[in-house]
């Protein structure tokens, strides 16, 4: 991963301006040479900026300590220094809060929280939006490529019309029973057709069963190092303007690690870069939860 052109100014501080707060988080940013630079800024009265430099000399981390907010600049004039929003812990607090979570949602949150595996579990706001895309899409024909306890698949089936379909592709038979448990309870059972087993043999039946082009939607929040694959088959099934929605896109930040060179990063990374020259697709990649990208189907699919 390349560094050069772009500067990152870290400006932070307490979330509201009447707090006493007398630290801070350290932020964290990696320079051209793959050198660690971090720094610590107490809040004062007045915005005291500091600065540290690396070894390499050739990048500089700029923090700044404000009273009002964080936020990220680039210091590159051709992106107009533009500011953009960092989420604090207290920030997210207040986005989870203004989340609008079904009850039945709650409750399957709740209990998947201790069970083995929860981080895999989407964040309410990233539900909200799944849901939101298909409710605009006007979706009747859905497929979801990783179901865990069924968090995501149960926001989807939730906004399904009566005689929608979902797709619901899972390996693991224990997480899958939970995710059974709440369709029931939520009375959406009828609307979720469960496939058991690897999803490329799923996705490669439906394909072979004749759906090809007959989705609207399909989301993929699996095995990271089958990703490309399972888009590739994707975008056999999904009709041309429909909607595919990749998870874990920035996968904790490590895509930007050069340190960072195991084979489900790599995978990731490797398939960013791709999708950015696809022109099979139009794309948006957005820092919600984990970063997910959403990609519309533009042209039929082509071997």
């Amino acid at each position: 991963m390349a560094y050069s052109g772009i500067n990152l100014v870290f400006h932070h501080g307490s979330m509201f301006h009447h707090e006493s707060t007398t630290s801070l988080a350290k932020p964290v940013r990696l320079c051209a040479s793959s050198h660690l630079l971090s720094a610590t800024c107490p809040v004062t009265s007045a915005c005291k900026p500091l600065c540290r430099r690396c070894s390499c000399k050739t990048k500089r981390l700029v923090v700044r300590c404000c009273s009002i907010s964080e936020f990220v600049v680039s210091s590159d004039a051709n992106y107009g220094n533009k500011q953009v929003i960092s989420l604090t812990p207290r920030l997210y607090d207040y986005l989870l809060k203004n989340v609008r979570e079904p009850e039945i949602l709650r409750q399957l949150r709740v209990e998947t929280a201790s069970m083995r595996g929860s981080q895999m579990q989407v964040s309410p706001d990233q539900a909200q939006l799944l849901a939101m895309l298909v409710q605009i899409l006007g979706a009747e024909r859905c497929i979801e490529v990783g179901v865990y306890t069924g968090y995501s698949s149960l926001a989807i089936a939730l906004v399904l019309p009566e005689s929608g379909r979902l797709v619901a592709c899972e390996r693991d038979a224990k997480s899958l029973d939970v995710a059974k448990k709440y369709y029931q309870l939520a009375g959406v059972s009828h609307k979720v057709d469960v496939k058991l087993g690897l999803a490329a043999d799923s996705l490669e039946s439906l394909i072979m069963n004749g759906e090809v082009g007959s989705y609207d939607f399909a989301f993929i929040d699996a095995e990271k190092r089958m990703t490309a694959k399972y888009f590739e088959m994707l975008l056999q099934l999904v009709r041309v303007g429909g909607l595919i929605v990749i998870d874990n896109v920035l996968w904790h930040g490590k895509v930007v690690d050069p340190l960072v060179s195991d084979s489900k990063t790599n995978s990731i990374r490797n398939f960013n870069q791709r999708l950015i020259g696809d022109k099979r697709v139009s794309i948006s990649m957005v820092p919600i939860g984990d970063g997910m990208t959403i990609c519309r189907k533009i042209q039929n699919y082509i071997s």
